[in-house]
C-alpha cells in the first residue's frame, strides 16, 4: 500500500537554511506562501550565505514554472511531488483573535492553516526552523515540524575520533617505545574496524600509550606528547589534536569539547608551529550577537564593531605569546604587522582565494551544513582547514545541537583519509571553569 501523498508548507527559514529543500521531499507537495518570497526578496542582495539561498532558490523556482502557471502546482522532478505558490488570505477567525496580523510568520501561519481545513484528506504540516512559529501551529492544531534531512539522528552515537582498549597485550605496547614505534594494526582485535587517524588510549597490565590508525600504512603509531609555540598539552585528548593539527597529510581537522578544554588554543597553536609551511594563517568566526542587538547597534566606526566578536582569538593569542617566553614574544605581533597571520569575521573571508593557507574556523558550530560545505570547497592546494567549536552551545537562532555544521561534518567525514577528529572532554582552564561548566 503506497503512503498517501501530504503537504509541506514551507517557512522562509528552511529556504534560507538549504535552497535545495524542494527536492528532500519525495512524493509529496510543496507550497510556499507568498509571503515568504516577500521574505525572500529582502534577501537576494548581499555576499553572505542567506543571500546566495534566496538567489538560488528564486532561480530554481523560476527554472521550473517556465512558462507555465503555478495553478495546481508544476512538478519538481521525476518521482518528486509538485510545488505551488499560495496567495495571502484572510485571517481565520480563531488566529485572528490570538496573533497579530502584522507579523510575516502569522501569514505563513494562516496559509498553512486554512490549507489544512480544505484539505482535510491530506496531511498538511508547516515546516519551519523558528521553534516558537512550530509552538503555535500545533497551539491550533496544525501539524508543524523542524527541516530535518540534515540532522544527525543520535548525538550519543556521533564519532568522538578517540577510542579507549583495556587489556592490550604487554609486548605490542612496549613495541609503541622503541624503534620504530608502531606495529601493524592486523595484530590487534579490535570490536569495531578502526577509520583512518582514529587515535587510541592502549592499556596493559602495567603500562599504557598513546596511539593512532594509519590507515595508509596499516601501522598503529606511537604518540608522543609534543610542544607546540610554548604550549604542552596537558591531557591525551590535546596531545592527539595536536598530532592531527601538526600532520600535514590531514587537511581538514575538526575539535569539539566544552569551554576551556583548549580547542582554539591548540588549533593557534599547531598553526604557528608550522608557519613555515603555510603563506598566511587565517583565522576567522561567524558573528552571532548573544542577544537580540546586532552588530549595528554597537558604536564606533566597523573595526570598534568587530572588536568584541574577535577578542576571544586575540587572548588566545596572549596565551601563546606569554607561554613562548620574552625572546619571542613580539613574533605573533610581527605576524599580525605583516599580515602573515590574519583575524577576520568569516563574512570577510567570502571570496578569498584559500590557496597554502592554514584556516582556522571558531565557533564552527554557529555555522550551517552548507556554510561549512562552502567553506571546504573553497580549499586550494596545500590548505589545511581546522573547525573548532562546542555542539551543546549554540548562538544561531535556527541551528541546535543535531542541525549545526560542525555535527554534520563530523558525521559525514569520518572514516576519510584526510581528515581527523577529536572532542576534546577535560577542561584545564581552572578547577573553577571546570566546576562551572559541569554544575551551572
Amino acid at each position: 500500500m503506497t503512503e498517501k501523498k501530504k503537504v509541506f508548507v514551507l517557512d522562509t527559514n528552511v529556504i534560507l537554511h538549504d535552497s535545495a529543500c524542494i527536492h528532500q521531499f519525495q512524493e509529496h507537495d510543496v507550497v510556499i506562501p507568498i509571503n515568504v518570497l516577500e521574505e525572500l526578496d529582502n534577501f537576494k542582495k548581499g555576499s553572505d550565505s542567506l543571500s546566495f539561498h534566496a538567489r538560488e532558490f528564486t532561480r530554481t523556482l523560476d527554472s521550473l514554472s517556465g512558462d507555465r502557471l503555478f495553478n495546481g502546482g508544476v512538478p519538481i522532478g521525476p518521482n518528486l511531488g509538485k510545488i505551488c505558490i499560495k496567495l495571502d488570505r484572510e485571517f481565520d477567525p480563531n488566529l485572528a483573535a490570538n496573533f497579530s496580523t502584522a507579523k510575516p510568520d502569522h501569514h505563513i501561519l494562516n496559509i498553512a492553516y486554512l490549507l489544512a481545513k480544505e484539505c482535510a484528506d491530506q496531511e498538511v504540516t508547516l515546516v519551519t526552523k523558528d521553534v516558537n512559529l512550530r509552538m503555535k501551529a500545533k497551539a491550533v492544531g496544525l501539524m508543524a515540524q523542524d527541516y530535518r534531512t540534515d540532522h544527525v539522528k543520535d548525538l550519543n552515537q556521533l564519532y568522538t575520533g578517540t577510542r579507549v582498549e583495556d587489556n592490550v597485550d604487554p609486548e605490542l605496547i612496549q613495541l609503541l617505545y622503541a624503534p620504530p614505534y608502531e606495529f601493524d594494526s592486523a595484530r590487534l582485535a579490535f570490536e569495531k574496524k578502526l577509520k583512518p587517524n582514529e587515535f587510541l588510549i592502549l592499556r596493559g597490565d602495567r603500562k599504557s600509550a598513546l596511539a593512532v590508525f594509519d590507515d595508509e600504512a596499516g601501522k598503529i603509531r606511537h604518540i608522543d606528547k609534543v610542544p607546540a609555540s610554548g604550549i604542552t598539552p596537558r591531557n591525551a585528548e590535546q596531545t592527539f589534536a595536536l598530532d592531527a593539527l601538526l600532520n600535514e597529510k590531514i587537511q581538514l581537522v575538526s575539535l569539539t569539547g566544552k569551554a576551556g578544554t583548549g580547542k582554539t588554543l591548540l588549533a593557534l597553536a599547531g598553526a604557528l608551529k608550522q608557519m613555515k609551511s603555510y603563506r598566511q594563517i587565517l583565522m576567522a568566526r561567524p558573528i552571532v550577537a548573544l542577544s537580540n542587538k546586532d552588530i549595528g547597534f554597537l558604536p564606533g566606526d566597523i573595526q570598534s564593531k568587530l572588536d568584541p566578536y574577535m577578542k576571544p582569538l586575540y587572548d588566545n593569542l596572549g596565551v601563546i605569546e606569554h607561554s613562548e617566553g620574552e625572546t619571542k614574544r613580539s613574533r605573533v605581533g610581527k605576524l599580525l604587522e605583516e599580515k602573515k597571520l590574519v583575524i577576520e569575521p568569516l563574512s570577510y573571508i567570502r571570496g578569498r582565494s584559500l590557496v597554502n593557507i592554514c584556516f582556522i574556523i571558531d565557533e564552527a558550530q554557529n555555522l550551517t551544513p552548507h556554510e561549512i560545505k562552502t567553506i571546504i570547497t573553497r580549499a586550494g592546494d596545500k590548505t589545511k582547514i581546522v573547525f573548532t567549536g562546542d555542539i551543546y552551545q549554540i548562538d544561531h537562532p535556527y541551528l541546535d545541537s543535531h542541525s549545526n555544521g560542525l555535527s554534520y561534518l563530523i558525521e559525514k567525514m569520518k572514516g576519510q583519509r584526510l581528515y581527523a577528529h577529536v572532542n576534546l572532554q577535560k577542561g584545564e582552564r581552572s578547577e573553577l571553569a571546570d566546576l562551572a561548566s559541569d554544575l551551572l
